[in-house]
């Protein structure tokens, strides 16, 4: 029991540190390409649209239209 205490511990402090507050001076390198989730905007958005016209449905990115790929 005391171990579970302990890594609760330890969790609350990691996850409590990792907040933090950004100062203007430092959104720039926020905003830097290499910091992006996905490197290539339009391979990404070419990748959303393969998976939903294959699922045949739009998972709230705001494309339509069915499973046949012809959208």
């Amino acid at each position: 029991m005391n171990f579970i205490y302990r890594s609760l511990l330890i969790v609350l402090i990691l996850s409590g540190a990792a907040c933090t507050e950004v100062m203007p001076r430092q959104r720039g390198n926020l905003a830097l390409p290499q910091m992006a989730f996905t490197t290539d905007g339009l391979e990404f958005g070419l990748r959303q649209h393969t998976a939903f016209s294959k699922e045949a449905a739009a998972g709230g990115y705001g494309g339509g239209g069915g499973g046949c790929g012809c959208n």
